[in-house]
């Protein structure tokens, strides 16, 4: 008789650690939240086991379609921004010498040493109408009366773009980093100036950069709802501050889990395209 083969475990002892974490804190509060989308809210914040598509149909009143609107006005004008402040930044950095490069990479770093709450804080206070620029204009006599600054939607557009920026400027720098010089120097070479160089080699041969920079900040921008409560005043509703409130104030979970669901099939979408825009990089 053969001998008999023995199962080796070793393969479940790898995979099992991270399997079972996946499911524990991924799959399954995923599926709850899926699941509670589609009950009934009952009268005392919670939800009955009765099912029901009536939170996925009120998505599509006006008021819930406005705050989609304004969610994604806000995303595609912070990550417009961030791309046009974020790529002349990332060019200088990428082109900088060996010794001054890893201090400028290590300033683009530094704010994430800090909790980014604390930074929007600091935000705040600045911006308040008894705040450094209010003071110094009313000094200067430039203004005679404090300024509007904090919790309008300037505000809120200041503060996404600043703890954002860094999204966009790190995939752009390595985009720019990988450069070959010899395609620099034939166009160089082929007559062609700065700004022709810039539009016809530079700019298409970093766009994977680009867009992996735009998805970057596009997708937290449009969860990002303690900026848009500190900064903005809670006045304009978007997606993410909706969210919160229907989990935590209006204590309406169905509601709150299917836009959670919207939310994440959004990510899921754009996260599909910048594995493509990855993949059609790899290919060149």
């Amino acid at each position: 008789m053969g001998k008999k083969k023995r199962l080796s475990l070793a393969p479940l002892t790898m995979i099992g650690p991270t399997t079972l974490w996946l499911i524990l804190f991924l799959m399954v509060p995923l599926a709850l939240v899926i699941g509670i989308s589609f009950l009934t809210r009952n009268g005392y914040g919670g939800v009955t086991m009765i099912p029901s598509l009536e939170a996925y149909k009120a998505l599509l009143s006006k008021e819930y379609v406005k705050v989609f609107i304004s969610s994604f006005e806000l995303s595609i004008l912070t990550t417009v921004i961030c791309l046009v402040v974020g790529y002349p930044f990332a060019y200088v950095i990428a082109n900088s010498s060996e010794k001054v490069k890893p201090f400028l990479v290590l300033l683009l770093m530094l704010p994430f040493w800090i909790n980014s709450m604390i930074r929007i804080y600091g935000w705040n206070t600045i911006l308040r109408s008894s705040g450094i620029i209010n003071n110094v204009l009313l000094s200067l006599g430039v203004i005679k009366m404090p300024l509007e600054l904090l919790y309008t939607d300037g505000a809120v557009l200041l503060g996404m773009v600043y703890d954002l920026l860094p999204f966009t400027v790190l995939p752009i720098y390595t985009s720019i980093e990988k450069l070959d010089p010899s395609l620099l120097e034939a166009a160089s070479d082929l007559g062609a100036g700065k700004l022709h160089k810039f539009v016809r080699v530079i700019l298409p041969l970093t766009m994977p950069g680009v867009f992996a920079g735009s998805i970057q900040t596009f997708i937290p921008s449009l969860g990002l709802f303690y900026i848009a409560d500190m900064m903005g005043g809670a006045k304009t509703m978007y997606i993410g501050n909706l969210i919160k409130n229907q989990f935590m104030s209006a204590r309406n979970w169905p509601m709150g889990a299917a836009l959670a669901i919207v939310l994440i099939v959004i990510t899921l979408v754009l996260m599909k395209l910048y594995t493509r825009v990855g993949s059609l990089e790899d290919m060149v």
